[in-house]
């Protein structure tokens, strides 16, 4: 007898039984499961593709070029007093995560020469743009918010001391203290005749703004707005854009848009010219140190992907590139960008910037293998911001593809940027970036890791929720470093 097909077979091979002999209850049991399997096959192969992408993930987040790079600490910069961080024009206007001007000024002395082309398509409040005036350099600069633009053009232009301030002081005679109701508003007279006050009427502004201090801001900038110099009325709205944080209810220690319902809210006319006389101080200095010397600076107000800027221009870019969550910048300057009507609509203001979840996502070829496991990871966690961090690498790709385009051969880019975590997902952007720029064509000059000793940030995290917390409640810090990479145009 056949030992496999016979009887004995049967007892060597249970599994074999014909169908007939299988038990009423086991028979069920199997028919049940299949039907199970077959309704429910595409999400048990949808789960066993997440778990093949998950580890696929950990293979690439477990290698980081970086990882093994020694901090050097002459590059902290730890020893300098707040004033020494803030001297010349970079106090004229709180900006977030601004490098400190020492920082830019070491790279730019470092890897550049007197004359060249110094560009930042991300200048932010133009500190790399103030230190290459500084330095003796040309240079261009770009941002896609005009909030970024006033600034850096207010920051970037010494005004003759002695007009600028008759002009100021005339401001502050012309805007009189005249009570007109209980509130104590303010009234705007002008050669014995009111000058025209428009009140504004965005419900954004009445969110953010009490009566008294919506009403003294808008004959404030009835002020700035009459003044013919463009240069001095640049000047005078950077002050007014910096004061409107201390006049709102926005929480002062908050870089999100959170409401201080026990904040007490600063007075508009004080603050104005408190902040204004200040920065007067400052232009002298700026004033005073470039004088007689011919200032070659462009601020321009485009994508950085279409830099208005001839091919193989530019020696040197110096630039700190916005975080995956860069769409936070709209909210962060909404209230000078509804005064100054730069915006109608916040949500249309945000897909400007780069890597917006509030843009349409299409899919992306990314070039670095860690940003494609990041956002395979991140996606198992929540789809829309794995579509918005795709969609922030890809653009950056694109950007430094732009960049390599206005390099001349041997011209270096240097990137200052630090790691992040989404949604308890370490984002390895220093890593990311080499890897896209590398495939794009540079090669790399020099890797630097510096400790941040005090940054516009929040600065520590709670290791279970991944939340910025106050210094006392943290258990580690959020951005302990971060990544200077140096990069050559081959």
């Amino acid at each position: 007898m056949n030992s496999i097909s016979g009887q004995a077979g049967h007892q060597l091979f249970p599994c074999s039984l014909p169908w007939a002999h299988i038990p009423r209850s086991a028979k069920t049991c199997s028919i049940k499961m299949l039907f199970v399997f077959r309704r429910y096959q595409n999400l048990l192969l949808n789960c066993l593709l997440k778990i093949i992408l998950l580890l696929y993930s950990y293979r690439y987040l477990d290698y980081a070029y970086l990882l093994s790079e020694q901090v050097d600490y002459s590059w902290s910069f730890k020893e300098l007093e707040r004033s020494e961080t803030s001297y010349l024009t970079h106090s004229y206007h709180t900006y977030p995560a601004k490098f400190i001007p020492q920082l830019a000024a070491r790279l730019i002395s470092e890897n550049s020469n007197i004359g060249d082309l110094i560009c930042d398509p991300f200048m932010g409040s133009g500190t790399t743009l103030v230190e290459a005036i500084v330095n003796g350099r040309r240079t261009y600069g770009t941002d896609i918010s005009p909030v970024a633009v006033l600034i850096t053009k207010a920051k970037t232009t010494p005004i003759e001391p002695q007009n600028l301030e008759r002009r100021v002081y005339s401001l502050r005679n012309t805007i009189k203290h005249h009570p007109i109701n209980e509130n104590k508003q303010t009234l705007l007279l002008k050669d014995d005749d009111d000058l025209a006050v428009v009140l504004p009427t965005n419900k954004r502004i009445d969110y953010w703004f009490p009566e008294k201090q919506k009403h003294d801001l808008s004959v404030i900038l009835s002020g700035v707005m009459s003044i013919e110099d463009e240069d001095i009325r640049n000047f005078l709205l950077c002050a007014f854009s910096n004061i409107l944080k201390g006049c709102s209810r926005w929480m002062m220690k908050s870089i999100k848009p959170t409401i201080d319902k026990n904040k007490i809210i600063n007075d508009a006319y004080h603050s104005f010219f408190i902040h204004a006389y200040r920065m007067l101080k400052k232009n002298r200095v700026f004033w005073k140190k470039l004088e007689g010397k011919k200032i070659d600076c462009i601020v321009d107000n485009v994508d950085a992907r279409k830099m208005r800027i001839h091919d193989d221009s530019v020696s040197l870019i110096v630039t700190s590139p916005p975080y995956v969550t860069s769409y936070e910048y709209a909210d962060l300057h909404q209230l000078t960008a509804i005064w100054l009507g730069y915006i109608d609509r916040l949500s249309e203001f945000r897909t400007r910037f780069i890597g917006s979840i509030q843009k349409e996502h299409n899919q992306s070829k990314l070039y670095s293998d860690i940003g494609k496991a990041t956002v395979d990871k991140l996606r198992l966690i929540d789809k829309r911001e794995a579509n918005g961090v795709e969609q922030y690498f890809f653009e950056m790709q694109q950007c430094f593809e732009e960049m390599y385009r206005a390099l001349k051969h041997g011209g270096r880019i240097s990137i200052v940027i630090g790691d992040t975590d989404l949604k308890k997902v370490k984002i390895h952007n220093a890593d990311v970036l080499l890897q896209a720029m590398e495939k794009i064509g540079f090669r790399v000059y020099d890797i630097i890791k510096r400790p941040i000793p005090s940054k516009i940030l929040p600065l520590t995290r709670d290791e279970k929720t991944g939340r910025f917390v106050a210094t006392t409640k943290s258990d580690r810090l959020a951005y302990p470093t971060e990544s200077i990479l140096i990069m050559e145009k081959a």
